[in-house]
């Protein structure tokens, strides 16, 4: 049995339809917390496990000896870790045969906080002794792209991540990714970088936008302070916003690029495009 975690969220939904097109339904399983978004899947003939990770019991029986589970990183920001030592301790518990985690870009080296909970879940996966896969997975395209609409009403792009090179991918090709190791074999104890073909800056993302739209839109870089509080302005909680506007500051260091073509070589394909994400974006508005 293949079984996911987080399922439902945005990059669970594509592994598990790309999982769908590679084995048939009765071998995966999802863990999710509402079963009510997964009512299409259980149709199919996936098996729905609700799961709470604050509530370990709801575990049991979730994963059985031999499975292959996908721990999909949690969404929420400074609860991750012990979230994930629950799902951590009930594959030891179960006996899988593997336990693939999707983590950050460089999480032992990076200096960016957002790989904090990520590096402490690798060592408690490597500590528990189970076979584990680190999907090392860089930004998503669609952090970017699922901004345009602030970006085409003020003709404004925001960042502090000046000319810095950010080698983001699409969620679609990290699922792929994460479907090619689950479902294939000799991934053990192994780790990927996985970032896309060619990198871009935010300067360029900005320019690429302009093109697309006929809208002038401009990058305006901010010191990271003033960035973090522009984005508390828009709305968000004020520690989320200083780790997204670290992240920048980690982007202009470099720490979000790589030159590896791993993400590539795994999935068979080139990774999506930065002028294709941006059309089907714009498309989609």
């Amino acid at each position: 049995m293949i079984v996911v975690t987080g399922a439902t969220g945005k990059l669970g939904r594509f592994v598990v339809e790309g999982l769908l097109k590679k084995v048939p339904a009765d071998q995966v399983a999802v863990a999710v917390r509402d079963p009510d978004k997964a009512k299409a899947w259980a149709a199919r003939g996936v098996r729905v496990h609700r799961v709470d990770y604050s509530q370990p019991a709801s575990l049991d029986g979730v994963f059985s000896k031999g499975d292959v589970v996908l721990l999909i990183s949690a969404n929420e920001v400074g609860k991750r870790f012990p979230q994930h030592s629950v799902v951590t301790a009930a594959a030891k518990k179960a006996g899988v045969k593997l336990l693939a985690y999707t983590s950050i870009l460089r999480a032992d080296t990076t200096g960016i906080a957002l790989a904090g909970e990520h590096k402490a879940t690798e060592q408690a996966i490597r500590d528990s002794g189970v076979p584990f896969v680190f999907l090392r997975n860089g930004w998503y395209l669609e952090n970017h792209t699922e901004q345009l609409a602030p970006a085409l009403e003020y003709g404004v792009v925001q960042g502090s991540a000046k000319d810095g090179q950010v080698a983001a991918a699409s969620r679609e090709d990290f699922a792929d990714a994460a479907v090619a190791v689950l479902t294939g074999t000799g991934h053990e104890n192994r780790v990927y970088e996985l970032a896309g073909d060619t990198a871009f800056t935010l300067p360029e993302y900005a320019a690429e936008v302009s093109r697309q739209s006929g809208k002038k839109v401009a990058y305006v870089d901010l010191p990271v302070p003033e960035y973090a509080a522009a984005l508390v302005k828009v709305g968000l909680p004020k520690p989320f916003a200083d780790i997204l506007a670290d992240a920048d500051a980690g982007l202009a260091r470099g720490e979000l690029n790589d030159t590896s073509h791993t993400l590539s070589r795994l999935i068979g394909r080139p990774t999506t495009k930065l002028a294709d994400a941006v059309g089907a974006a714009l498309k989609a508005r």
